[in-house]
């Protein structure tokens, strides 16, 4: 009995299963979809993909370096509960597909799911499926980055949060201790203080104009401010942009262990110190379940107390 791409589809949608299991499933059950979801809850497809439509939104981040091929990873793994984060067979599995990311650079979630696990014969995305059905939870890998070169990243709270910061130096610099106690102040400002952009000139012209649209509109409904002259107001907006990045770039920042300075001018300070060239080249920050449910924990607080 032959079968048509929409069966497979079909299937797929009835299922959740991937779009192979479903097309080879199919072939063996000659077309048959009845046939076909029988065999996929026989062999526990099925199962996984009935929880798989459960919310994931615990899990844990973790970040994973290759000192000797200087590739680093950050990667946010998603599970239901808390507990399970905790399982070291989910630890292992997460441990595991940041190495892979690591060594074979994948573009994305997808074609990270494709790729053969480090070391293993299997996919991650059988393995993936493997631990869905033996520890019982819905789990899903929901993102990672990767960096090259001279970085140091940085874990809070046990996987709550975690940080990767890229730097442009020499290779003799980045080995010097000071330089790794200098990067990890760094990463642990990320932490707590969450900069949305490296620095001024990385935040996208329609957010700074956007800004000034609303810092417009504050002075205008703002009875003693509203009636200045518009050479004062222009003034004021500059100042309050200036305001804007101080707060939101992360070269900008009053430095949490010492706020006379910026972190810039930490990251300089350092530089001259050590006789070298340091410059923050990139860096990113995940939170455990961000955008996925609300965080009211003070994370600023916490972080800062930790580098006192």
């Amino acid at each position: 009995m032959a079968f048509t791409a929409k069966d497979v589809q079909s299937l797929r949608e009835r299922t959740g299963c991937g779009m192979m299991d479903c097309k080879k499933t199919l072939t063996e059950a000659n077309g048959d979809i009845e046939k076909a979801i029988e065999l996929l809850r026989e062999k526990g497809l099925a199962a996984a993909a009935k929880k798989a439509s459960r919310i994931a939104a615990e899990g844990v981040v973790l970040a994973y370096v290759d000192e000797a091929k200087k590739v680093g990873v950050v990667l946010e793994v998603n599970a239901e509960t808390d507990f399970v984060a905790k399982n070291d067979k989910f630890i292992a599995f997460v441990e595991n597909c940041a190495k892979t990311v690591a060594e074979q650079n994948p573009a994305d979630v997808e074609a990270l799911l494709a790729c053969k696990a480090s070391g293993m014969d299997t996919t991650v995305e059988e393995e993936l499926r493997e631990k869905i059905l033996t520890i019982g939870e819905n789990m899903k890998i929901r993102r990672f980055t990767r960096f090259e070169g001279e970085l140091v990243t940085y874990v809070h709270g046990g996987g709550r949060i975690g940080v990767m910061v890229e730097f442009d130096t020499d290779a003799a610099t980045g080995a010097k201790p000071e330089f790794k106690e200098m990067a990890k102040d760094v990463a642990m400002q990320i932490a707590a203080i969450m900069p949305s952009y490296l620095d001024e000139q990385a935040v996208p012209a329609d957010v700074v104009a956007k800004e000034k649209e609303i810092m417009m509109v504050q002075i205008q409904n703002d009875e003693k401010t509203k009636n200045k002259p518009a050479q004062v107001i222009e003034k004021m907006i500059e100042g309050k942009i200036k305001k804007y990045y101080k707060e939101n770039c992360l070269v900008e920042q009053a430095f949490i262990k010492n706020g006379d300075i910026s972190v810039g001018q930490f990251v300089a300070d350092t530089a001259k110190a050590l006789g070298g060239s340091i410059a923050i080249k990139s860096f990113v920050r995940f939170e455990k379940g961000e955008g996925l449910e609300k965080r009211e924990d003070n994370f600023a607080d916490e972080v800062a107390s930790m580098m006192k």
